[in-house]
């Protein structure tokens, strides 16, 4: 039966999982936002603009850094539960297959 607390802490994970993917999901959105933001910064400032003195484009560099860090972080932690929940699933797998020769064998 404790195939059954597995599986239930496979879902967990599964659950765990989905919502790390939003949150890179919403991540990877931010950052594009921020590198659009930069693009249409530079052009509106010419060729002839300086902006690696610009306080306005380096926060916008920095905060696209930030959010590039945190994504790989939570893309990271994405492949953690991946491993996890293919462990849970094997485990899951292999104690119904037990439980069921088990009953076979003492039928």
């Amino acid at each position: 039966m404790s195939f059954l607390a597995m599986a239930s802490q496979k879902s967990l994970f599964t659950l765990q999982k989905s919502q790390l993917e939003y949150e890179y999901t919403i991540l990877m959105s931010r950052t594009n936002c921020i590198t659009s933001q930069m693009a249409d910064y530079a052009d509106s400032m010419g060729d002839d603009a300086d902006l690696d003195d610009d306080p306005f484009y380096i926060q916008l560099e920095k905060t696209s850094e930030y959010l590039q860090t945190q994504a790989d972080s939570v893309k990271n932690q994405i492949d953690v539960m991946n491993e996890e929940i293919n462990s849970l699933k094997t485990m899951v797998q292999n104690g119904i297959k037990n439980t069921c020769a088990l009953n076979l064998v003492g039928g």
